[in-house]
């Protein structure tokens, strides 16, 4: 008889680091194995852990994953360790000093050889497995990044900018359909340059049109633009498209003029705030999501002021906002010093998201009463929970509908008005 491993997947850090998880899942399902991923009570022979090396706590998370499953190995409760993604892409050679206990060390491009490596067994084209909701995916269009942010380790963790060719990208979308996949999170580290390397040009809209004629495709959401070159034709698309979400995120990092040279941003707070005008102005009801920085190196209290103030005019429906860390490697570790207190930072980190907290919920309430079209995600307690075009899964507001609405059908639309609001959720009623 055949004994059937099971492997067992952590995936840390981004959705990017996700869909690499599910890539190599699928090959080890395709091969014979089973696969969980992110268990409660790890059961596999084998673990693979899938590591972020993006900032220093996603670090420490990654190592402490790391020598816990080392710990588990040494038990007797697991077989073999094996590590991937950014952390091991980048410290490889630390790494494999400091923790020989782990079986197999994989970057961020080289992890299908781990099943090579493991059985001898050749690679197969085979299906993601998805670990998200049979309904919606996420959907990585390239990888890599030509910026060159003063704070931003990426480049030196993944290299140039590399987009998938079309043709791929858009076959990927229609063998998700038929797997039920309906709503698309489309990922990379800068989308808008999407289609510069291989065709010379920016072709970001072009990509998100033809994946919204595909028959199935009810919503595309857009993760990770960049501010600078913006490509206005996919605005555009995002109005004459119904199943392309009204939705940005777009990081901004900084508004003072000062902090933006400092950081590299290759932009201005004039044209900040008219990329926000425009953007607003030619998709009515755009709603933006953000990411913040405070206490990068060199920060005074008059730029801090001048991002409060910034986010007090510009209302951002979603945003986010982190205290700097030195990166090894990056612009600002080697030209710049690490000036601003531990305790500023956390002071004015704290300060800047209490603003967003009262304009989030000031957002929010003013869609009482509104009519809003949802998709159910799943069942918790005494509610449906779902979400609307303006919400990415796990990270925005969600929408509660009572158990006594049903019954509603994970994976299904439906339309609702809302009836109260909460700083971050909604309520609604089946209309």
């Amino acid at each position: 008889m055949t004994i059937v491993k099971t492997v067992d997947f952590i995936s840390l850090g981004c959705s990017k680091n996700l869909v690499d998880s599910e890539t190599l899942m699928g090959l080890f399902e395709a091969h014979g194995y089973r696969v969980t991923h992110d268990s409660e009570e790890p059961e596999g022979e084998i673990a693979v852990i899938n590591t972020c090396g993006f900032i220093a706590d996603a670090k420490e998370e990654s190592i402490n994953t790391i020598l816990e499953f080392v710990e588990r190995k040494q038990q007797g409760l697991l077989e073999r360790v094996y590590v991937m993604g950014c952390l091991s892409e980048r410290y490889l050679a630390d790494l494999e000093t400091e923790i020989p206990e782990v079986d197999g060390w994989y970057g961020k491009f080289n992890y299908r050889q781990l099943l090579e490596d493991l059985d001898g067994l050749a690679h197969l084209e085979t299906p993601r497995h998805l670990t998200t909701p049979s309904h919606y995916a996420y959907l990585k269009i390239s990888e890599g990044c030509d910026r060159h942010c003063a704070y931003c380790a990426i480049p030196l963790i993944t290299g140039h900018h590399q987009s998938r060719p079309m043709e791929d990208i858009l076959s990927e979308v229609r063998a998700l359909v038929k797997r039920g996949v309906k709503e698309f999170q489309v990922i990379a580290q800068e989308l808008t340059y999407y289609g510069v390397d291989l065709y010379g040009e920016q072709r970001i809209a072009e990509l998100i049109s033809r994946m919204a004629d595909i028959e199935g495709v009810e919503w595309i959401r857009l993760h990770y633009a960049y501010p600078t070159h913006f490509p206005w034709e996919l605005l555009q698309v995002m109005r004459e498209k119904p199943n392309v979400c009204r939705y940005l995120d777009i990081a901004l990092q900084h508004i003072s003029d000062h902090m933006l040279n400092r950081m590299r941003r290759n932009t201005s707070k004039q044209e900040t705030i008219e990329l926000i005008e425009r953007l607003r102005r030619e998709v009515p009801g755009i709603h933006l999501r953000t990411t913040l920085m405070v206490g990068f190196p060199g920060e005074t209290d008059k730029d801090f002021e001048e991002l409060v103030d910034f986010v007090k005019w510009a209302r951002f429906e979603r945003m986010g906002a982190f205290a700097y860390s030195e990166e090894d490697g990056t612009y600002s570790a080697e030209h710049y010093e690490d000036d601003v207190p531990e305790e500023v930072k956390q002071r004015r980190l704290d300060r800047l998201m209490r603003v967003q907290q009262n304009i989030s919920a000031e957002i929010e309430a003013a869609k009482i009463g509104q009519p809003l079209r949802i998709i159910i995600d799943r069942t918790e307690g005494d509610y449906y929970i779902g979400r609307t075009e303006f919400c990415s899964p796990e990270v925005d507001p969600e929408v509660l509908v009572p158990l006594s609405q049903g019954p509603l059908n994970t994976g299904q639309f439906y339309d609702v008005r809302i009836i109260d609001a909460e700083e971050f959720d909604l309520y609604g009623e089946i209309i």
